[in-house]
């Protein structure tokens, strides 16, 4: 995030587009509460009416896939009514005229006609976000899950940048993290790109500093991200290392990522409890929880805060870091940490982002954003606010680009998938406990009585749902929370794995599966068989 969690309740102006912000981030979502409480409008963006439009100002109904096509078409009413703030485009941008040629076409009737937003709808959220100072963007994998991804992540940050709604507090653009402490993995280096600190791997000088700090010889070339692995399984790649995720749930195309897993020659699954992915597991190294280890975690907003252990460890489990130091001895490459403190003032060494944090200042002094480059550095809540770190930013122009799959007649429903309040991503917790099970037993499709009348089917019934790569049953959920021809549906129940019927073409640039947009039929259970 380039800004601040707190700074969300002081906005005068929130945009929130992917993102079921109330069921997938609480805390954040009470501060969204907060401002519009305080008078802040409210635009939501999203193909679903979620509990946010119960409050928003504006709703723009977007059909799935359809985000370039409504990001250029604000893009255009900004420029085309001159809204654009000129002096941060000269003084902190360039490439400017690369999104006035890439949005000339993109008005906002024709974007009606492939959006489904009302033209005069998307003329408002325009103009609202254009003139109005304290302005964010908030978004998360309703964007990135796409094969377009990347495109829609550009199409933000035009906005942004085109109307200087970068580096001021209660502004900016801020994705907010799928999973607990996905911030700090990356921090750390858990890309197949970066060094810890965002260094990148084929930068000569970050290759050396790491070298020389690990004693080894590294590569230039970039890792792959997880999408390629997964379609590697069982071919290249024929030994897996699982820590923390249930593949087997949680990636698309679920039943291919199966028979990859089969063809492996050995798989590793470190984890505080069995979940789906161990069936495949030749070894199971229980790990710690996070009541039960010292370390940190580093939130959306970049502010790195200390988890102190509770809590020993349940029989033989150990936390992750001793885990991996064992390993790596017995592997031939002597670690010696003496505790997780250790092992960040490393990190932070070696990565001029984090030099000035330390476990020891955070018990101190409580967490710390980064950027925070020295010891007597107070962080940084608010990015950019001295212009763009790298110096000047770049607009990109994008073109609108089709979803990979679209309904046809053999397939003619559009499904997207996401979370619900009750339970966490693949549920290997949650469904542990009779609370959320109780509000939340089994797996459904919500779907508009318009297609339910068509096919014949009711409120509870149990039918099949089928895409090109699979198919698995669900409940009926009646709602007009979806649009007639769009269906939805949530990931954590293994028994009803709905990412066996996800699409796992990926984002040219991220590789990130298109989750948000496949095509599907549903079929009542008795005209199935």
């Amino acid at each position: 995030m380039t800004n601040s969690i707190p700074e969300i309740r002081d906005a005068e102006l929130l945009f929130v587009i992917g993102s079921n912000t109330t069921e997938a981030h609480p805390i954040i979502a009470m501060e969204m509460k907060r401002a519009v409480r305080r008078g802040a409008k409210l635009i939501v963006a999203d193909p679903r009416a979620i509990w946010l439009t119960e409050i928003a100002d504006l709703h723009l109904q977007l059909k799935p896939g359809t985000d370039v096509w409504l990001l250029n078409a604000l893009a255009h009413v900004i420029i085309a009514e001159d809204l654009v703030d000129h002096a941060f485009i000269e003084r902190h941008t360039e490439n400017f005229q690369a999104v006035i040629d890439a949005v000339a076409e993109y008005t906002p009737e024709a974007a009606e006609q492939v959006t489904g937003v009302p033209a005069n709808h998307i003329r408002t959220a325009a103009r609202w976000y254009a003139t109005t100072r304290h302005a964010g963007i908030y978004y998360t994998l309703g964007i990135t899950e796409h094969t377009h991804g990347t495109d829609n992540v550009y199409g933000l940050a035009n906005l942004v940048l085109m109307t200087g709604h970068l580096g001021r507090v209660s502004a900016g653009m801020n994705p907010l993290r799928g999973q607990n402490n996905v911030q700090g993995a990356n921090d750390a280096g858990a890309s197949p790109i970066y060094y810890p600190g965002y260094q990148r791997v084929d930068d000569p000088a970050a290759q050396a500093r790491f070298e020389q700090a690990w004693g080894v010889p590294l590569s230039p070339e970039p890792g792959m991200n997880l999408n390629v692995m997964m379609k590697k399984l069982g071919a290249e790649i024929r030994g897996l290392y699982v820590m923390g995720e249930d593949i087997v749930l949680s990636e698309p195309n679920a039943g291919r990522v199966e028979e990859g897993m089969n063809g492996l020659d050995f798989v590793v699954v470190q984890d505080i409890f069995p979940n789906e992915t161990m069936r495949f597991a030749d070894v199971v190294l229980p790990a710690a929880c996070f009541a039960e280890k010292d370390g940190v975690f580093t939130n959306s907003d970049r502010r790195v805060q200390r988890v102190r252990k509770a809590v020993e460890p349940p029989g033989q489990a150990r936390p992750d870091w001793e885990i991996l130091v064992e390993l790596s001895r017995r592997c031939g490459y002597e670690m010696d940490y003496a505790d997780p403190g250790e092992i960040y003032a490393e990190m932070a060494g070696l990565c001029d982002k984090f030099a000035g944090i330390s476990h020891e200042r955070i018990d101190r002094e409580g967490g710390r954003q980064w950027p925070c480059p020295t010891p007597d550095h107070p962080g940084t809540p608010t990015l950019h606010g001295d212009g763009p770190l790298k110096g000047k930013a770049t607009f990109q122009g994008i073109a609108y680009r089709p979803s990979a799959e679209l309904p046809d007649p053999e397939y003619p429903l559009l499904l997207s998938t996401g979370r619900t309040l009750y339970h966490y991503n693949a549920a290997t917790q949650t469904r542990r406990d009779a609370g959320p099970n109780a509000k939340q037993p089994e797996s459904f499709i919500e779907m508009h009585p318009r297609d339910a009348r068509r096919l014949g089917v009711v409120e509870g019934e149990r039918v099949d749902v089928a895409s090109r790569r699979g198919t698995v049953g669900a409940a009926i959920k009646l709602t007009r929370r979806v649009k007639p021809g769009c269906v939805w549906m949530p990931f954590h129940f293994s028994e009803d794995n709905v990412n066996r019927l996800t699409n796992d073409a990926g984002d040219s640039v991220t590789g990130t599966g298109e989750y948000k947009v496949c095509a599907v039929r549903v079929e009542p259970r008795a005209a199935a068989r």
